[in-house]
Order: C-alpha cells, then structure tokens, then sequence
C-alpha cells in the first residue's frame, strides 16, 4: 500500500493529474468533492458552519450560498474558521476512504487530492496546534506529489475555468489572486515534496511525467506490502 498526497496550488493541474493516475490504476479520491458532500444539509460540517457564519450564508432554498461563504472566508478574513470546520471532517473521510480501499486491494497506491496539505499543517503550527487532526495529516501520508506551474499560469487557468460557469473574468482574477495569497508559494512546497510535476501547460508532456513517476509509486507500494 502507498498513501499519495496529490498537491499543488489553485490552477496547478491537480485533478488533470488525478485522472491520469486514475486511468494508470491508481485510487483517487478529490477533498474538493468531499467537503462539498461534507457541507451539505445535515451534515455535521453544513450545521457547525451555519452555527458561526450566521444564516447569512444560506440561500433561500436552506443551502449553503457558497459565493457568499467564499466571500467571508478570503475576503472577510474567516479562512481559518471555515477550515476549522471542513478539514477535520474531511481529513476523517479520507482516513476512512483509505481503509476501505486497502481493504480491498493491501497494493493499491491510494491518492488523496488536497490543494492545502501544507497550508493545514502551517496554520496548525501557527495556531499552536501541533497534535491536531492537521498536523497529523501528513503522518497520513507516505508520499507527497506536487503538481507545479507558473502562478500566471494558474490564474489563467481559473480564471477560464470560472468565466465559463458565468463568473465576470476581472472578479475571477482577482479571486484567483486571493486564493493564491493564502497558499505556500510552490518554491516553499518543492523543497518538502517526493516528487514534482511540472505543468507548465503542454499536456502530453504532462503525460509522459506522470507515466514515468507510476511505476516508482507501485514499487513503493510493493514494497511496503512486503515489511
């Protein structure tokens, strides 16, 4: 078994890199995907959000306004109390997707999308919470991949990304630019990660990286099987 830890900042190309590693073999799971599920109505996380953000944050329907959300959190300065709600319930799933995975198949490579890994275990060092469920994720995890590529880069990405779900371009890149404000810079992030990916925007050579790095996680997996 070998737990990967999938990274990189917003627009890097990490869920591109997900699927490719999907399409090798390879157990992925998206921490995007599971907060949303995770801050649905009746949830634990949609209740406790509710409960500090106020029913500010609620559409008329009883859902969660997510621009709004989003708002206070990188505009309001409330970032870290919406992640004190969502990443430790997300950081559970994980941990439990991971068993039942390794269940099924003890040599599987199990990959965890995260675009924080790093940035929860500052925030939980900053915070004086050193033994938190945050620390502890990346004792969770055997190997980190960081998926790299120009912050300009990234925001044009987002900033595409967004503009075609009817988001106006200047209000996405200046949210592209918030984001990217509260991320580790990628210079920071390399010098910590097992291996690098570079996506500089050429998506076949982005293939050939990711072909290349499959057989040395397999072996590792192997490996581990074996102690």
């Amino acid at each position: 078994m070998l737990r990967v830890g999938l990274t990189g900042g917003l627009g890097s190309g990490k869920s591109t890199v997900a699927q490719m590693l999907r399409e090798l073999g390879a157990e992925v799971i998206e921490s995007d995907e599971l907060g949303r599920t995770l801050m649905e109505p009746g949830q634990a996380a949609f209740t406790e959000i509710v409960r500090v953000f106020g029913d500010e944050v609620l559409t008329a329907e009883g859902r969660l306004n997510r621009a709004r959300l989003a708002e206070l959190a990188f505009k309001g300065g409330r970032l870290k109390e919406l992640n004190a709600i969502v990443h430790p319930a997300v950081i559970e799933a994980q941990r439990q997707w991971m068993e039942q995975v390794f269940g099924r198949d003890p040599g599987a490579v199990a990959v965890v999308v995260s675009a924080l890994i790093f940035e929860l275990e500052r925030d939980a060092r900053a915070g004086g919470e050193a033994n938190t469920v945050f620390s502890e994720l990346r004792k969770r995890i055997d190997r980190i991949l960081l998926v790299t590529a120009p912050d300009e880069a990234k925001i044009a990405r987002y900033v595409g990304r967004t503009a075609r779900a009817g988001t106006n371009r200047e209000a996405a890149e200046a949210d592209a630019r918030s984001r990217l404000s509260h991320q580790i810079p990628d210079s920071e992030k390399a010098a910590r990660a097992d291996y690098l990916l570079e996506n500089a925007g050429d998506i076949e050579a982005l293939r050939v990286q990711v072909r290349a790095l499959w057989p040395r996680l397999k072996q590792e997996s192997n490996l581990n099987l074996k102690r």
